[in-house]
């Protein structure tokens, strides 16, 4: 009963020190909510619509004059120039009137009749691998569209007992469904693992920001007081969290189940499938950022660390950069740090509609964490009420 009382004891001090700690509740209501809010209105739109291109036109052809009205057609872009000379379009580009420009060599026509690379695309804007894609799909839409229209004219050099059977043949109908991202769109693949980093940064920061003010305050040193034996930090260690995971379980809630509902991204996991990997995910974060506080020595500095540091966090997930070609270094990295694994098997999960059975590689990796941080945060915690108790 002991025990019971010294957590509980230590449950109500954290959470009237979250409470009364007006920055944290910044980071907590702010960070969440607003967080994840801006990262979703952010991505919104989603997929490109209409970006403005050029089409430099060299070969002035009736089929190139096709192509560019075919191009013009497609939902993703919006020809705004045709026929500008090439150096009139790198002009364009660099006023920012475009995002880029399609370039038709004089030779236009006799490309496409030997089945060979037609037109070449130039992109200048910051964000062409968004861009990219969308200007890739338009044109070859719009290449398979004259490619079709020119078939007939093309059997002109085949056999005439051939002819009969390729026009009777059905035209080639490429149909791309993409399988994880419905919408094909960037948000709808970054935001699932973006939510998860959200939880584990803003996490990290209010622990960090209450151990740095408990430190700085010499205010840890009353948990030396019935000694500092390894269960008398583990005491201190589980009523620390009990705290964090309970409030983070509402924040999870929000982020994880409300968000993906209401800008409609992919929600493809059982909500029994989420608080199962969520337990671990939670616990592991409390237990690393309990064992990191160790560097913690005032409530503002760590922000700036927190902050830095979760750029390359979704990177060392393997969501947007696949594992397997990952350095050494790096991939050690994905094993150390709980919200890697976490995020790619709630990709997995979410995104994928993969059942726990094909995520039980990272949340064993999870689980091995919570055992070994839980370890190393009742060692840190000894270290340090002992320093503030000699100080």
């Amino acid at each position: 009963m002991k025990i019971l009382s010294n957590i509980t004891k230590i449950i109500t001090e954290e959470f009237r020190a979250i409470v009364s700690g007006y920055a944290v509740l910044l980071v907590l209501l702010g960070g969440i909510f607003l967080y994840g809010f801006l990262y979703n209105y952010m991505y919104e739109p989603n997929v490109i619509r209409k970006a403005s291109l050029a089409v430099v036109d060299c070969s002035h052809t009736p089929l190139s004059r096709h192509y560019a009205r075919v191009l013009d057609a497609t939902p993703q872009m919006h020809v705004v120039a045709d026929n500008p000379d090439l150096q009139q379009g790198k002009e364009m580009e660099k006023e920012n009137a475009i995002i880029g420009y399609i370039y038709i060599p004089s030779d236009f026509d006799e490309r496409v009749g030997r089945g060979e690379e037609a037109v070449y695309i130039t992109l200048s804007t910051t964000s062409a691998f968004l861009y990219y894609a969308s200007v890739q799909k338009a044109s070859a839409g719009a290449m398979l569209a004259i490619n079709e229209a020119v078939r007939p004219e093309m059997l002109v050099f085949l056999p005439q007992e051939d002819v009969t059977s390729i026009l009777q043949a059905p035209t080639m109908k490429v149909n791309g469904i993409p399988l994880y991202n419905y919408t094909d769109g960037y948000g709808t693949y970054l935001i699932p693992a973006v939510l998860m980093v959200i939880i584990f940064q803003t996490l990290l920061m209010v622990i960090f920001m209450l151990c740095g003010k408990e430190w700085h305050t010499r205010s840890i040193a009353r948990y030396g007081r019935d000694g500092l034996s390894f269960g008398k930090m583990a005491e201190v260690v589980i009523g620390k969290t009990f705290v964090y995971v309970m409030l983070y379980a509402v924040f999870s809630l929000f982020l994880l189940g409300l968000l993906p509902l209401i800008f409609q991204l992919p929600h493809l996991a059982h909500y029994g499938e989420i608080i199962v990997l969520m337990i671990p995910y939670l616990l592991a974060t409390c237990f690393f950022g309990l064992t990191a506080s160790f560097c913690c020595t005032d409530s503002d500095a760590p922000l700036l660390l927190v902050a830095f540091f979760s750029v390359g966090l979704i990177f060392l997930s393997g969501v947007s950069y696949p594992l397997e070609l990952m350095p050494v270094y790096w991939k050690a990295l994905h094993y150390i740090i709980p919200t890697a694994p976490a995020t790619l098997a709630f990709v997995k999960l979410n995104s994928m509609g993969a059942g726990l059975s094909g995520i039980h590689q990272q949340y064993i990796i999870l689980w091995i964490q919570t055992g070994f941080y839980f370890i190393t945060a009742c060692l840190v915690y000894k270290y340090r009420v002992k320093r503030a108790g000699r100080g």
